[in-house]
């Protein structure tokens, strides 16, 4: 409750996990009397008074677009917009703190809450919730004394401009009203709802274009190797076992392929930790397409791959010691605690740091210093010494067979041009790439920034 709406006697914060506590979510109670298939209109909330500091908190908030979001039954509260010519719509998380017109601000003070249920007496007992939309709206009201208590005078509710001009009343009134329909959605398909977008047929259309690039990508590739290879491997089939032939092009380099490169500690921990990412990602994604994890459960997926992360720690360890090892490395121990500390410590210092950022802002999605204990206490606690248990299981092994043998004597590299230079080649090398993922990138960042839901 940072800006001045109607607060509880006491405020009761939900039991969070480790996943909801990082994404900021603190969940607390409200004021809002809403009860099960019971209509209201126009009920008053609260009256409270505004001063010079809280009107500069309004103006800043709506200048920063700062949304409001609520919850029932685990529902979050959603808006929905309409296009323009056409019926289709689609939902934003939550609901502004106000508008901004014409140099003036506008403050919402009257939601109209409407709530979804779903009955099936053959099914279950009871009522099911199974959607939640907000409207708010801003509107210039008056209190009165009523036979049931304090009530608001709701003036000009059909009209959707906007009225309450926080600069100009020293209080506000907060009202809302609540409707209850039937709705033919079922429980398991509350959220499909929520996801709604539509921007569909541009959605899939970035899907395809993903998927030919791809390919394209795998076609080129293909073509090149087939011309390359093609006239060496019919050489080949014409020459007896007797014939002998100088080694030319491409072949040249089958001593070195092996060669133990210059940063080889670098590379075995960069691969022992892509590949504690990829086990963590491919088993998030397998979880999250069974339904294990989902958006019901909210932080599941946040808390999922953290758990993930750290028991994939002795992956990790084995296979950065499995590769350094095939170079008939000596420094096991360096390596082994770089794979531990450089990537989880490079994220966590950078988190630390803004995070600080945050908490400097007194804004409440910052994470408490108890919640970084708990992640020190996962990482040194568990991540770590798994680490260095796989790396122990990895220097057990016998080394990786390499299916040639590395020359001794390295081979002279003459001199390249410009293009095969290292920073224009990765360059080159990632614009397909690139221009497979940018287009849902798009999606995901338009998402994020409007307050819509994404999926896929």
């Amino acid at each position: 409750y940072v800006l001045p709406y109607c607060q509880p006697e006491a405020i009761h914060v939900s039991a969070e996990n480790l996943g909801e506590i990082l994404l900021g979510d603190s969940i607390e109670n409200s004021l809002y009397d809403i009860r099960m298939n019971h209509n209201s209109s126009c009920s008053y909330l609260c009256e409270r008074k505004l001063g010079k500091d809280e009107k500069e908190e309004f103006r800043k908030m709506i200048d920063h677009e700062y949304q409001v979001n609520w919850l029932v039954d685990n529902l979050p509260a959603a808006m929905r917009y309409y296009r323009r010519g056409d019926d289709s719509y689609s939902y934003t998380n939550g609901f502004p703190v106000g508008v901004k017109r014409e140099g003036r601000y506008f403050v919402n003070n009257h939601i109209r809450i409407g709530l979804q249920y779903h009955v099936d007496p053959n099914e279950f007992e009871g009522f099911r919730v199974v959607g939640f939309e907000v409207y708010p709206q801003s509107l210039q009201q008056n209190a009165r004394q009523g036979a049931n208590g304090m009530e608001a005078s709701c003036d000009d509710a059909d009209d959707l401009s906007p009225r309450f001009d926080v600069m100009e009343h020293d209080s506000i009134i907060y009202s809302y009203d609540v409707t209850w329909t039937p709705s033919p959605i079922r429980w398991a398909s509350r959220w499909d709802t929520y996801l709604r977008m539509h921007e569909g047929k541009i959605h899939w259309f970035s899907i395809v274009n993903s998927l030919m690039i791809v390919l394209f990508l795998s076609g080129m590739v293909a073509m090149i190797l087939l011309r390359t290879l093609h006239r060496d491997i019919a050489k080949y089939n014409d020459m007896s076992a007797e014939d002998t032939a100088e080694e030319t092009g491409w072949k040249l380099v089958h001593g070195d392929v092996f060669r133990k490169p210059r940063h080889s500690k670098a590379l075995a921990v960069a691969v022992g930790s892509g590949i504690q990412l990829l086990v963590c990602a491919a088993v998030t994604l397998i979880f999250s397409a069974a339904g294990f994890l989902s958006p019901v459960h909210r932080g599941s997926i946040l808390q999922g791959m953290l758990l993930l992360f750290t028991f994939a720690g002795i992956l990790g360890g084995y296979v950065s010691a499995r590769f350094y090892k095939m170079w008939k490395g000596e420094d096991w121990k360096k390596t082994t605690l770089l794979t531990a500390f450089l990537y989880p410590g490079t994220v966590f210092v950078i988190f630390f740091v803004l995070n600080l950022f945050i908490w400097g802002t007194k804004s409440s999605g910052a994470v408490p210093f108890t919640t970084m204990f708990a992640l020190l206490v996962l990482w040194f606690g568990i991540s770590v010494p798994l680490v260095f248990l796989g790396a122990f299981f990895g220097y057990k092994k016998a080394p990786i067979a390499l299916p040639v043998r590395t020359n001794q004597i390295p081979r002279q590299i003459p001199e390249q041009p410009w293009y095969i230079g290292g920073v224009f080649s990765s360059l080159v090398g990632g614009v397909l790439p690139f221009g497979a993922v940018f287009t849902e990138l798009f999606f995901i960042m338009s998402s994020i920034w409007q307050h819509q839901f994404y999926y896929l």
